[in-house]
């Protein structure tokens, strides 16, 4: 039986791993740590009775003496670090969380691991990050895992920090750690400041749907529950000290990808009278599209190449983007008290002033 530690286990990608794993590893003991800032929801755990297999703390990565505290009560021998500040927009309007979180919090995270870990056993620690530490890609190339880091936001820097932290900290000390880097993900409980919720959420109430720039940026799509397999795939077998990437082999430009959702939103909702009624909307949904100006170090294409994990691993994506995106619009749709109940207060204050001068 693990003891395992999943950090930001609340957010999008943390709280549908943990699901999984719950599934799939009932003996393993879970304890989800969580600071619930805006895009921590319980809500997406409480299907998760309490008991002896799981265990949620409120509380921050930043906070040694809690880590400290939890890994000697819990006996913790596995730490899945998705706690992180993600947003490159937010970034730009503020990047300190992301130092705070993304840089200081795994170190933090780091040397709680280090420090109690000393003795002999099967530990590991898994680094959740991302494929923009890589920069940005020309129209040809995919990024691999021996791609130079060239991170273009705040955000991306804050990670690649991060990334370097934890490449040194086996290489130093020894700390059996090992990072996989992933293409955008999607899927069910995604917070809707990201680009497929927020166009999901918009068509469905028949509001614009702001695209950036000429909408021609390319990125690859990983359905959130193959991600979540590729992880454990990596815990069981990824080999220590190494970096794997994680991609959906389903690139598409955005502007592609907004018009292929309200495809699907306007044949979803005229075959079912009751949709119709409760999102009425004459037309097709690709007239609420609209451009809004570029933000700052937009990167043009990401691309991963996975064929490390495929080769070494045996994992592969299961969903091209066809499939993965018609059960997401299915669970926001059949989900809408979940989206409503955060599309307001501090959110709305974000969109705002997020879109509100682009437009």
């Amino acid at each position: 039986m693990r003891k395992i530690l999943v950090t930001g286990g609340a957010g999008f990608i943390g709280s549908n791993f943990v699901l999984y794993m719950r599934g799939r590893y009932p003996s393993d003991r879970i304890i989800v740590l969580d600071k619930l800032t805006y895009a921590g929801n319980l809500e997406n755990l409480k299907s998760l009775a309490s008991g002896p297999g799981y265990l949620f703390v409120k509380g921050d990565i930043n906070d040694s003496a809690l880590l400290d505290g939890l890994f000697e009560k819990e006996g913790i021998d596995t730490v899945v670090n998705f706690a992180a500040e993600s947003h490159v927009d937010r970034s730009i309007l503020g990047p300190k969380a992301f130092i705070e979180t993304n840089v200081l919090g795994t170190f933090t995270l780091l040397e709680a691991a280090r420090k109690n870990w000393s003795a002999p056993g099967d530990k590991r620690f898994l680094h959740v990050s991302t494929d923009e530490v890589y920069g940005s890609l020309g129209d040809k190339g995919f990024f691999t895992e021996s791609t130079p880091y060239s991170p273009n936001s705040p955000y991306a820097a804050s990670k690649a920090s991060s990334d370097h932290l934890v490449r040194a900290y086996f290489h130093t000390y020894g700390l059996p750690a090992v990072t996989t880097n992933c293409s955008n993900n999607y899927g069910p409980y995604q917070f809707p400041e990201k680009l497929i919720p927020l166009m999901i959420i918009n068509a469905l109430k028949g509001k614009g749907l702001p695209v950036y720039g000429d909408g021609q940026n390319v990125r690859d799509w990983l359905y959130v529950e193959d991600h979540c397999r590729a992880i454990d795939t990596v815990l069981s077998r990824g080999r220590l000290g190494e970096t794997y990437n994680i991609g959906g082999r389903n690139e598409m430009k955005n502007l592609d990808l907004v018009n292929e959702v309200c495809s699907i939103i306007d044949e979803r909702l005229s075959a079912d009278k009751s949709l119709s009624v409760k999102y009425p909307f004459k037309g097709s949904r690709k007239g609420l599209i609209h451009f809004v100006k570029d933000r700052p170090g937009h990167d043009r294409r990401y691309a991963i190449d996975c064929s490390k994990m495929e080769k070494e691993l045996g994992w592969r994506p299961e969903h091209d983007f066809n499939s993965g995106i018609r059960k997401t619009i299915d669970w926001y749709i059949d989900n809408p008290g979940w989206w409503e109940r955060i599309t307001s207060g501090e959110y709305r204050d974000y969109y705002d002033l997020q879109y509100g001068d682009r437009i």
